[in-house]
């Protein structure tokens, strides 16, 4: 009775198992016919393209020089009494600042000599030109042929007037002496060396030390033959931005001050110079462009009418991709007119308004169909 109950639990459990089977099966089915169809076309971005006129920016970079370099001679002989405490390497001074000087007494007392001599020449002077009105008053009174320019006096008069002149050129170089006596900074200047001390007897024309003018400095820096023809017909007093991207990045205004009328043989490059004023910032709070900085130069050239300007990853082999009026992939042929940067600068192949496709597929083909997304169509894939 037993072995009875158990084989028609075993049946029914088994008819249960089966039954639940077929309903879930069936249910499966069910889904699948419910489920939607995907659509795998994908999804691009795309801008509509649009001429502008652009005006290109030439950039190269080159290295800050002074306008003038000075070496600093003595234009006096003498022993070094003292020297300006600027008048170091690195130091900075003024225009017209003393530097150093040398021991006045002798030169002192030259122009003292000089000007006694510039006296006794005067009063030599005075004298013959006396005694010649008196000669020429008597000559009055005596025959024509007696009358000479000796009895006259005019070669002692003469020879007077040599003296006088003679006695004021020593004057001029006396004072030009002593004014040398002080070494004054021809412009305002960094000092690069000094090569005199105190107590130094320095000669005439000996150096007495190195200077840079910071009133004004250089940059030479290179044109490529790419950039040429699209420089600006007038380049003098071109306004030019140099960028300084040392440890700390800033910008100084410039002008382009002339071309150096040749092309490097080696790069075939022409050179271009820019000035830039007070680069040391002595008259402005400005960081200093110190001489030696390596530094970007930026010109404004030619202005391209009716160009487009892409991102460069978007044109691959000079092929664009734009969406067709079918949401349809197309590619088009593009002529590149310049690279800028990160863009380049494009002057056929695309018209206005052409969807331009800003994200491309991983394996684009002419003719795809893909659906242009949207901000919703954006949200609607980051949730799913």
């Amino acid at each position: 009775m037993n072995d009875f109950f158990k084989k028609l639990l075993a049946f029914l459990i088994v008819i249960g198992l089966g039954f639940g089977g077929m309903i879930g099966i069936a249910a499966s089915a069910g889904d699948e016919d419910e489920k939607e169809v995907v659509d795998t076309r994908p999804y691009v971005k795309v801008e509509s393209a649009a001429a502008q006129n652009y005006q290109v920016l030439i950039n190269s970079f080159g290295e800050v020089q002074p306008l003038e370099a000075t070496t600093l001679s003595a234009q006096v002989s003498g022993e070094l009494i003292s020297w300006n405490p600027k008048f170091v390497a690195g130091g900075l001074v003024k225009r017209g600042e003393v530097l150093f000087s040398i021991e006045k007494d002798s030169y002192e007392a030259a122009l003292l000599l000089a000007e006694s001599e510039l006296a006794l020449a005067q009063s030599q002077l005075i004298e013959e030109q006396a005694r010649a009105e008196v000669a020429k008053r008597e000559a009055k009174n005596l025959p024509a042929a007696k009358v000479s320019d000796l009895y006259l006096r005019k070669p002692q008069v003469l020879s007077a007037k040599a003296r006088l002149k003679a006695a004021e050129a020593n004057i001029k170089i006396a004072k030009r002496d002593l004014r040398n006596c002080d070494v004054k900074a021809p412009y305002d200047a960094l000092i690069i060396s000094r090569d005199i001390g105190l107590g130094q007897f320095v000669n005439r024309g000996s150096a007495a030390g190195m200077i840079n003018n910071v009133e004004t400095a250089e940059v030479v820096f290179p044109i490529a033959g790419f950039d040429s023809k699209f420089l600006p017909s007038n380049l003098e007093n071109q306004e030019a931005i140099v960028i300084n991207k040392g440890n700390q990045t800033f910008s100084r205004v410039g002008q382009i001050s002339r071309d150096l009328g040749v092309v490097d043989q080696s790069t075939r490059m022409s050179q271009l110079v820019v000035r830039i004023e007070d680069p040391y910032s002595l008259k402005t709070n400005a960081p200093a462009l110190k001489f030696g900085s390596y530094v970007e130069v930026n010109i404004s050239g030619q202005t391209l009418e009716n160009v487009y300007r892409l991102p460069q990853d978007l044109v691959t082999n000079k092929i664009v991709w734009v969406v067709d009026s079918e949401n349809k992939l197309l590619p088009k042929r593009v002529e590149i007119m310049r690279e800028e940067g990160e863009y380049f600068l494009i002057s056929k192949g695309l018209k206005n308004n052409d969807q331009v496709v800003m994200t491309l597929p991983e394996y684009p083909q002419k003719g795809m169909e893909v659906r242009l997304s949207t901000e919703n169509d954006s949200n609607e894939l980051v949730a799913n």
